[in-house]
């Protein structure tokens, strides 16, 4: 496990989106390894945040930070093309409305030049995206219904981290949803190694030490400590 890095990527859909690229710079500069873009098309999940348009302006504003999208979109299609065009890193999609395109939808991610990530909701069990992982970067294990922030963390979604790192020692596995330091070390133990948290984050007195505190607990059960 030991070519694993710990990674804390901020969701910055509960930051002020009107002082988006300041709340942006914030969180890099207080040690966060990537941000963590939430897109939603009010089809998919309910509601509706932002498109390409506002992770190219971000983009223009922030040159060298490594950008994961969250496509929560119901066609994760349309938007391969824009969204390498403003410079995302990492196209991470949900397999549940194209479970017979996830293949294909992987290849056209990967030609533009992102890295590939497959997201899974609450309900849709681990064996869903097995036969896509050798496709794939990233698999994000949601630990609550995509949508909305602020909900609880869900601990029962552990199996399916737990599945997916005993079976793929070395492959990037994300949770998003509730995760902060009360919710940490049962992520870190099952195996997570990219950690997204909104609020815990972007609401602490000190965003520093939150994300230190959190990228410490994954890095000790990566070295077994």
């Amino acid at each position: 496990m030991s070519s694993l890095k710990a990674r804390i990527g901020p969701s910055i859909l509960n930051a002020d989106l009107s002082q988006l690229h300041e709340e942006s710079q914030k969180l890099l500069d207080n040690g966060a390894d990537y941000l963590h873009l939430d897109v939603m098309d009010g089809a998919f999940v309910p509601n509706l945040t932002f498109g390409h348009p506002v992770v190219k302006c971000l983009r223009n504003k922030i040159k060298d930070a490594f950008f994961e999208t969250h496509m929560m979109v119901q066609n994760p299609q349309q938007w391969i093309e824009p969204m390498a065009d403003a410079g995302v890193q990492q196209y991470t999609f949900h397999i549940e409305p194209v479970m017979n395109s996830v293949t294909e939808i992987c290849r056209k991610v990967r030609d533009a030049g992102m890295k590939v990530g497959l997201a899974i909701k609450p309900g849709t069990p681990v064996d869903a995206v097995q036969r896509y992982i050798d496709n794939a970067d990233m698999v994000l294990v949601m630990t609550v219904e995509p949508g909305f922030g602020g909900q609880s963390f869900m601990a029962d979604m552990m199996p399916k981290v737990q599945w997916l790192r005993e079976n793929y020692p070395s492959l990037d596995i994300e949770v998003d949803g509730g995760v902060g330091l009360g919710t940490i070390e049962q992520c870190s133990k099952a195996g997570a190694n990219m950690i997204v948290a909104g609020t815990a984050i972007i609401r602490a007195d000190d965003q520093a030490t939150v994300i230190r505190n959190l990228r410490s607990s994954v890095q000790n059960a990566i070295e077994g400590k």
